[in-house]
């Protein structure tokens, strides 16, 4: 283990499937990810070897077949797998959401139905939230979910799928006015419907079309797609928890999930930029010396090492506040806000090492380079992540005048 991001009063059990993850990383990941990204090519025999050793069931209670680990413990999975290759990580990341949202919110005839079959890897899980005329306003999602009968009809276009071709289950926020009168808040009005289909692209059920990738400038490998609904039919047994006008509630939930997890990839790709930096910083030699012995290169390398420890421990606390069953809608707003601007900093600076050598598709920094950006986006904007802080910060440090 390296001597950056250590986390204290971890069990034996941590300790253990944490070895067993980063050997994994090691000898699986690392020495492909660059040419199967490269390809944008799926990770297939990666995604077996993580159902082999059961990553897909981690959080998975035990009665459903899972490991029933924390959150904390996934994190720490989750910075170990980024560190090898970030699209492993939101290949796992839209599953575990999907089954968090499941064992909090789902009924037991939900949970029995899926989470097994999700502990096993055998069905996989995506959510969807935005559509292509919003992204963070998740108020004005326009895709809509009408009663007729025994179903529910949907119909309307989402965006930004992770896992949108490859999964089998899909939590889709729609807007469904059955119960909430007009001039209802619309965020009172919404309902998460689980979506099942075939995995792969065009119509994979009937009224249910992925229509393809979408071509990115990083995080290959992982599919990322829109979703089409067109009279769309659902059983009504397939509303997330029974009751409609839940669902708001329900995605923000497994939103701070989410972003603990973005917080860890953060975490795990600014681990390997610094690997990668000071590993090059010691072989490259300029003026008769290693650029290592230069105080600018060593200036550098602190300040990403420090980065990385900040971050790391900052995303530790926002998984434990969690696990402990407190709000953590703050610190997990800090941790991701945190992790993502300094990933950022920290891959642009071993960039920086790496010189024009950084700049060859022959490099590893190349790709962290193009991916770290992503972080910045996903489960909520820099800006959204401010907002959220800001207004908890009020909620606590209200004035008494």
């Amino acid at each position: 283990m390296s001597r950056l991001a250590q986390t204290a009063g971890l069990t034996d059990i941590q300790r253990e499937i944490l070895s067993t993850v980063r050997d994994f990383v090691d000898k699986e990941i690392i020495p492909v990810a660059t040419e199967l990204e490269h390809r944008d090519e799926y990770p297939d025999r990666i995604v077996e070897g993580l159902k082999e050793l059961g990553l897909f069931g981690l959080m998975i209670p035990e009665e459903y077949g899972g490991l029933g680990e924390s959150l904390l413990t996934y994190a720490l999975c989750v910075e170990e797998i980024a560190r090898g290759w970030m699209s492993v990580s939101g290949i796992i990341n839209t599953h575990f959401i999907v089954a968090y949202m499941l064992k909090q919110h789902g009924t037991e005839e939900q949970r029995a139905a899926f989470l097994p079959r999700m502990a096993a890897g055998e069905v996989r899980g995506a959510f969807s939230m935005s559509e292509p005329d919003l992204g963070s306003d998740v108020a004005a999602i326009t895709s809509k979910g009408i009663r007729d009968g025994d179903s529910y009809v949907l119909n309307g276009q989402k965006m930004w799928l992770t896992n949108g071709g490859t999964s089998h289950l899909v939590a889709v926020l729609c807007r469904s006015d059955e119960g909430h009168p007009e001039g209802t808040a619309p965020h009172k009005s919404m309902t998460t419907f689980l979506v099942e289909k075939e995995p792969g692209f065009g119509e994979v059920r009937p009224g249910l079309t992925i229509p393809g990738k979408i071509d990115k400038m990083g995080y290959k490998g992982v599919d990322t797609t829109e979703l089409i609904m067109d009279g769309l039919r659902i059983p009504a047994n397939r509303v997330l928890g029974g009751s409609t006008g839940r669902g708001f509630y329900q995605m923000m939930d497994g939103v701070e999930v989410g972003r603990v997890n973005v917080a860890a990839r953060g975490c795990g790709v600014a681990q390997r930029a610094f690997e990668l930096g000071v590993s090059y910083a010691q072989q490259r030699h300029t003026f008769g010396k290693p650029i290592a012995q230069h105080q600018a290169i060593q200036f550098k390398l602190a300040e990403m090492a420090t980065k990385v420890e900040a971050a790391h421990a900052m995303m530790v606390n926002a998984a434990r506040k969690k696990d402990s069953g407190e709000r953590n809608d703050l610190e997990a707003g800090m941790a991701k806000y945190l992790a993502s601007e300094y990933c950022k900093e920290v891959v642009e600076d071993a960039f920086r090492i790496h010189g024009g050598y950084g700049f060859s598709k022959e490099y590893e920094i190349e790709r962290l380079y193009r991916e770290a950006p992503m972080l910045l986006i996903g489960e909520g904007t820099a800006e959204i992540q401010k907002m959220i802080i800001g207004r908890r910060l009020l909620e606590e440090y209200r004035f008494q005048g």
